[in-house]
């Protein structure tokens, strides 16, 4: 009877390919791993924050390392954040974070022009006295923030009051368009801001406010356009983008 021979020569182990999601050299991944959204929310904040500033790159092996997840995961919040504008994937040289042009800066104010004034006659028609406290509360953080010249509090607390609106009027699809627009007029404010003029002021903010209280829409939409017109003619926008790849620090991992 004969035998099956094996065709390996002796002494030499089969390779065996690793997979693509498998951890980096020296990564451990957790037992439990970072959510995709948990991911997401980091860079977001870290956009509005001005710590990742246009032109950035977020180099995906960089990436899975900083958050102790694979590779695949991080792929797919990237696809998320491209989709939604806030980054720029050139091929063969990766993922960056975006550098809007000045025609879509003023392209995303005009949209913000269209929406905001629709979210806040819905607000005026359906405000509640928490929603009052919640906004004025907020306008606080923001002038302890100043106070304490904590600029990127400053800048983060000023996007987050226009999303604080838009999740007022508990539309999911409109939350989800102005949390876009806020991240990307980030990215603009770090692009284009005048260094000796505030682009956004927690005063105005209280103006708004103020309408929305006083049930006055058209009051509350005049202090918005003029507040977003603001925000955008105070802009230079002839400053060339800056650049920082130092992502584990610049993500706020340590």
């Amino acid at each position: 009877m004969s035998t099956a021979t094996n065709s390996s020569k002796p002494g030499r182990k089969k390779a065996i390919a690793k997979p693509e999601n498998s951890p980096l050299p020296g990564q451990a991944i957790s037992a439990r791993p970072l959510a995709g959204d948990v991911i997401y929310e980091r860079i977001l904040t870290s956009i509005m924050e001005h710590r990742l500033t246009p032109g950035t790159k977020l180099v995906e092996e960089k990436l899975a390392g900083i958050f102790n997840v694979t590779r695949t995961r991080v792929r797919e919040v990237l696809a998320r954040l491209s989709h939604e504008g806030l980054i720029t994937t050139i091929p063969n040289r990766g993922a960056f974070i975006a550098s809007p042009t000045p025609s879509e800066a003023r392209a995303i104010f005009a949209a913000r022009r269209l929406i905001e004034p629709a979210l806040l006659r819905h607000l005026c028609e359906h405000t509640q006295a928490e929603h009052i406290a919640q906004l004025r509360a907020h306008v606080a953080l923001e002038a302890q923030a100043r106070e304490a010249n904590d600029r990127r509090a400053i800048i983060r607390l000023s996007g987050e009051f226009h999303i604080r609106i838009a999740d007022m009027v508990d539309n999911p699809v409109m939350s989800k368009m102005m949390r876009e627009l806020a991240s990307l007029t980030c990215l603009i404010i770090v692009l284009y801001d005048s260094p000796t003029v505030p682009a956004c002021t927690h005063d105005e903010h209280g103006d708004i406010i103020d309408a929305i209280a006083a049930g006055q829409a058209e009051a509350a939409v005049a202090s918005m356009i003029e507040h977003l017109n603001h925000i955008e003619e105070v802009l230079d926008m002839s400053t060339p983008p800056s650049e920082d790849e130092d992502l584990e620090a610049l993500l706020g991992v340590v």
